[in-house]
Protein backbone atom coordinates (compact mmCIF):
# COMPACT_ATOMS: atom_id res chain seq x y z
CA UNK A 1 0.00 0.00 0.00
CA UNK A 2 1.25 3.12 -1.13
CA UNK A 3 -1.86 6.03 -1.04
CA UNK A 4 -4.58 6.38 1.14
CA UNK A 5 -7.68 8.66 -0.98
CA UNK A 6 -9.98 10.60 1.79
CA UNK A 7 -13.08 12.27 1.49
CA UNK A 8 -13.60 15.08 2.16
CA UNK A 9 -17.64 16.30 3.59
CA UNK A 10 -18.92 14.18 6.05
CA UNK A 11 -15.90 12.07 5.93
CA UNK A 12 -13.28 14.50 8.16
CA UNK A 13 -15.81 15.75 9.67
CA UNK A 14 -19.14 14.58 11.13
CA UNK A 15 -22.59 14.45 9.20
CA UNK A 16 -24.07 15.87 12.06
CA UNK A 17 -22.12 19.00 11.63
CA UNK A 18 -24.16 21.77 9.10
CA UNK A 19 -22.24 22.19 6.33
CA UNK A 20 -23.78 19.52 4.35
CA UNK A 21 -27.49 20.92 4.90
CA UNK A 22 -26.09 24.72 4.04
CA UNK A 23 -24.96 23.08 0.70
CA UNK A 24 -28.20 21.45 0.20
CA UNK A 25 -30.28 24.63 0.96
CA UNK A 26 -28.01 26.29 -1.82
CA UNK A 27 -28.62 23.72 -4.13
CA UNK A 28 -32.11 24.31 -4.22
CA UNK A 29 -31.96 27.92 -4.51
CA UNK A 30 -29.77 27.52 -7.46
CA UNK A 31 -32.61 25.63 -9.06
CA UNK A 32 -35.02 27.86 -8.45
CA UNK A 33 -33.28 30.98 -8.87
CA UNK A 34 -30.40 30.14 -11.65
CA UNK A 35 -31.92 27.64 -13.51
CA UNK A 36 -35.46 28.43 -13.12
CA UNK A 37 -37.31 25.58 -11.81
CA UNK A 38 -40.78 25.66 -10.53
CA UNK A 39 -40.30 25.13 -6.27
CA UNK A 40 -42.92 22.33 -6.65
CA UNK A 41 -40.55 20.05 -8.85
CA UNK A 42 -37.04 20.90 -7.30
CA UNK A 43 -36.66 18.56 -4.33
CA UNK A 44 -38.08 15.57 -7.02
CA UNK A 45 -35.27 16.62 -9.65
CA UNK A 46 -32.75 16.71 -7.22
CA UNK A 47 -33.59 13.28 -6.18
CA UNK A 48 -33.71 12.22 -9.46
CA UNK A 49 -30.33 14.08 -11.35
CA UNK A 50 -28.42 12.30 -8.01
CA UNK A 51 -29.38 8.73 -8.86
CA UNK A 52 -29.13 9.30 -12.36
CA UNK A 53 -26.04 10.70 -12.62
CA UNK A 54 -24.10 10.64 -9.21
CA UNK A 55 -24.07 14.46 -8.59
CA UNK A 56 -27.42 17.57 -8.99
CA UNK A 57 -25.20 19.10 -11.20
CA UNK A 58 -24.39 16.57 -13.80
CA UNK A 59 -28.48 16.40 -14.72
CA UNK A 60 -28.55 20.47 -14.47
CA UNK A 61 -25.71 20.47 -17.09
CA UNK A 62 -27.57 17.75 -19.49
CA UNK A 63 -31.08 19.17 -19.08
CA UNK A 64 -31.15 23.02 -18.01
CA UNK A 65 -27.43 23.84 -19.80
CA UNK A 66 -25.94 25.00 -16.65
CA UNK A 67 -22.22 26.11 -16.37
CA UNK A 68 -20.93 23.63 -13.93
CA UNK A 69 -18.39 26.13 -12.71
CA UNK A 70 -20.93 29.03 -11.93
CA UNK A 71 -22.94 26.32 -10.06
CA UNK A 72 -20.20 24.73 -7.81
CA UNK A 73 -19.15 28.36 -7.14
CA UNK A 74 -22.75 29.50 -5.70
CA UNK A 75 -23.52 26.00 -4.23
CA UNK A 76 -20.65 25.97 -1.86
CA UNK A 77 -20.65 29.64 -1.29
CA UNK A 78 -21.43 28.32 2.42
CA UNK A 79 -19.60 29.86 6.18
CA UNK A 80 -17.38 26.82 6.99
CA UNK A 81 -14.97 28.80 9.12
CA UNK A 82 -18.45 29.46 11.47
CA UNK A 83 -19.14 25.90 11.22
CA UNK A 84 -16.31 23.78 11.61
CA UNK A 85 -13.64 24.42 13.91
CA UNK A 86 -9.64 22.85 14.41
CA UNK A 87 -9.71 18.87 14.84
CA UNK A 88 -6.35 18.78 16.48
CA UNK A 89 -6.88 14.79 17.17
CA UNK A 90 -7.48 14.22 13.86
CA UNK A 91 -4.68 16.02 12.70
CA UNK A 92 -2.01 13.82 14.58
CA UNK A 93 -3.98 10.43 13.49
CA UNK A 94 -3.60 11.76 10.10
CA UNK A 95 0.19 12.60 10.43
CA UNK A 96 0.58 9.25 12.15
CA UNK A 97 -0.12 7.05 8.78
CA UNK A 98 2.44 5.32 7.23
CA UNK A 99 0.43 6.04 3.67
CA UNK A 100 0.93 9.13 1.48
CA UNK A 101 -2.34 10.98 1.84
CA UNK A 102 -5.11 12.90 -0.76
CA UNK A 103 -8.12 14.01 -1.02
CA UNK A 104 -10.61 13.02 -3.27
CA UNK A 105 -13.86 14.84 -3.36
CA UNK A 106 -16.86 15.44 -5.39
CA UNK A 107 -16.68 18.93 -4.18
CA UNK A 108 -14.43 21.98 -5.18
CA UNK A 109 -10.81 22.71 -4.79
CA UNK A 110 -11.48 25.83 -3.11
CA UNK A 111 -14.19 24.20 -0.72
CA UNK A 112 -11.77 21.42 0.10
CA UNK A 113 -9.26 24.09 1.12
CA UNK A 114 -11.38 25.91 3.02
CA UNK A 115 -12.75 22.81 4.95
CA UNK A 116 -9.22 21.12 5.72
CA UNK A 117 -8.16 25.30 6.84
CA UNK A 118 -11.41 24.84 9.04
CA UNK A 119 -10.23 21.58 10.71
CA UNK A 120 -6.64 23.14 11.10
CA UNK A 121 -5.84 19.95 8.27
CA UNK A 122 -3.51 22.31 6.19
CA UNK A 123 -0.76 20.34 5.30
CA UNK A 124 -1.90 16.73 6.11
CA UNK A 125 -2.65 16.00 2.25
CA UNK A 126 -0.04 15.83 -0.79
CA UNK A 127 -3.15 16.19 -3.03
CA UNK A 128 -6.50 17.40 -3.57
CA UNK A 129 -8.65 16.14 -6.82
CA UNK A 130 -11.66 17.64 -6.67
CA UNK A 131 -14.88 17.00 -9.60
CA UNK A 132 -13.03 18.39 -11.79
CA UNK A 133 -10.54 15.62 -12.29
CA UNK A 134 -12.28 13.78 -14.97
CA UNK A 135 -14.58 16.30 -16.74
CA UNK A 136 -17.27 17.11 -13.69
CA UNK A 137 -17.81 13.11 -13.33
CA UNK A 138 -18.36 12.52 -9.92
CA UNK A 139 -18.02 9.47 -7.52
CA UNK A 140 -18.95 7.01 -7.93
CA UNK A 141 -18.14 6.89 -11.67
CA UNK A 142 -15.19 4.96 -12.48
CA UNK A 143 -13.44 7.64 -14.74
CA UNK A 144 -12.27 10.17 -11.35
CA UNK A 145 -10.89 6.68 -9.78
CA UNK A 146 -8.85 6.00 -12.86
CA UNK A 147 -7.68 9.50 -13.35
CA UNK A 148 -6.42 9.99 -10.01
CA UNK A 149 -4.95 6.76 -9.93
CA UNK A 150 -2.99 7.89 -13.34
CA UNK A 151 -2.00 11.15 -11.80
CA UNK A 152 -0.58 9.37 -8.85
CA UNK A 153 1.06 6.81 -10.51
CA UNK A 154 0.01 3.84 -8.69
CA UNK A 155 -2.41 1.00 -9.15
CA UNK A 156 -5.56 0.44 -7.40
CA UNK A 157 -3.63 -2.71 -5.24
CA UNK A 158 -1.58 -0.06 -3.82
CA UNK A 159 -4.28 2.29 -2.65
CA UNK A 160 -7.14 2.82 0.46
CA UNK A 161 -10.02 4.60 0.16
CA UNK A 162 -12.01 6.14 3.12
CA UNK A 163 -15.37 7.40 2.46
CA UNK A 164 -19.30 7.94 3.70
CA UNK A 165 -20.53 6.56 0.90
CA UNK A 166 -21.05 2.56 0.41
CA UNK A 167 -21.77 3.54 -3.66
CA UNK A 168 -18.05 5.51 -3.66
CA UNK A 169 -16.36 2.59 -2.44
CA UNK A 170 -18.01 -0.03 -4.26
CA UNK A 171 -16.33 1.44 -7.18
CA UNK A 172 -13.07 1.00 -4.96
CA UNK A 173 -13.22 -2.45 -4.34
CA UNK A 174 -14.20 -3.40 -7.97
CA UNK A 175 -10.90 -1.49 -9.00
CA UNK A 176 -9.19 -3.36 -6.29
CA UNK A 177 -8.60 -0.89 -3.49
CA UNK A 178 -8.57 -1.43 -0.06
CA UNK A 179 -11.68 0.17 1.48
CA UNK A 180 -12.59 2.02 4.82
CA UNK A 181 -16.62 2.95 5.57
CA UNK A 182 -16.81 6.21 7.64
CA UNK A 183 -19.69 7.06 9.87
CA UNK A 184 -22.39 3.87 9.30
CA UNK A 185 -22.81 0.48 11.46
CA UNK A 186 -23.97 -1.60 8.62
CA UNK A 187 -21.34 -2.03 6.14
CA UNK A 188 -21.62 -3.77 2.53
CA UNK A 189 -19.84 -6.71 1.60
CA UNK A 190 -17.45 -4.95 -0.34
CA UNK A 191 -16.28 -3.05 2.69
CA UNK A 192 -13.40 -3.71 3.98
CA UNK A 193 -13.56 -1.99 7.32
CA UNK A 194 -15.91 0.23 9.07
CA UNK A 195 -15.33 3.25 11.49
CA UNK A 196 -17.39 5.71 13.02
CA UNK A 197 -15.34 8.83 12.97
CA UNK A 198 -11.71 9.61 10.50
CA UNK A 199 -9.61 9.77 13.20
CA UNK A 200 -10.50 5.88 13.92
CA UNK A 201 -8.65 4.63 10.82
CA UNK A 202 -5.05 4.89 11.81
CA UNK A 203 -6.19 1.93 14.41
CA UNK A 204 -7.20 -0.23 11.60
CA UNK A 205 -4.59 -0.01 9.44
CA UNK A 206 -2.71 -1.22 12.47
CA UNK A 207 -5.17 -4.44 12.49
CA UNK A 208 -4.44 -5.10 8.79
CA UNK A 209 -0.51 -4.87 9.38
CA UNK A 210 -1.06 -6.86 12.39
CA UNK A 211 -3.04 -9.20 10.31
Amino acid sequence: MEFILFDLDNTLYSAEQDVGYQIYLRINRYMIEVAGIPLDDVDDLRHSYWKRYGLTMQGLMRHHGVDPEDYLSYVHDVDIGGILHPDPELCLALQSLPLRRAVFTNSTMDHSKRVLNALGLDGSFEEIFDIRVAGYLPKPCPEPYHAVLDRLGISASGCIMVDDSPDNLRTAKDLGMGTILVGQKTPAPWIDAAVQEAVEVPQVLSLWVQD
